[in-house]
């Protein structure tokens, strides 16, 4: 779906390609899983005051992430080249996945399961 000289001027455009760099159910489980644990470690960082449980928050959203992307998805984690729109799209996913309306999406833009 991307090309190599591709940029993105909107959310609205990139959602698409960051759907379907996502097209694993597998992967997508992860990146939910790391983002639960990430919202965790955040609300243990302000119950606590201990900021390395913010550290834990980093590398438990990336990590989970990063493994879906080299090990199941084979592919680059769009955040390398567009930190900010995937930054917010992983929220977009989280939710459209804990609302169950992730498989809408993915059909609205007619992007298939792997």
């Amino acid at each position: 779906m991307e090309t190599e000289n591709k940029t993105y001027n909107t959310l609205q455009e990139f959602w698409p390609f960051y759907l379907s760099e996502h097209s694993n159910p597998f992967n997508r489980r992860l990146h939910f899983i790391g983002s639960t644990f990430a919202l965790i470690f955040i609300v243990m960082t302000v119950i606590s005051l201990h900021w390395y449980f913010l550290l834990a928050a980093l590398f438990s959203g990336y990590g989970f992430a990063w493994i879906g992307h080299f090990v199941i998805e084979k592919n680059r984690p769009a955040t390398f080249k567009y930190p900010l729109k995937s930054f917010i799209s992983d929220w977009r996913m989280y939710f459209a996945i804990l609302t169950f309306q992730i498989d809408k999406e993915m059909e609205k833009y007619s992007i298939k399961n792997k």
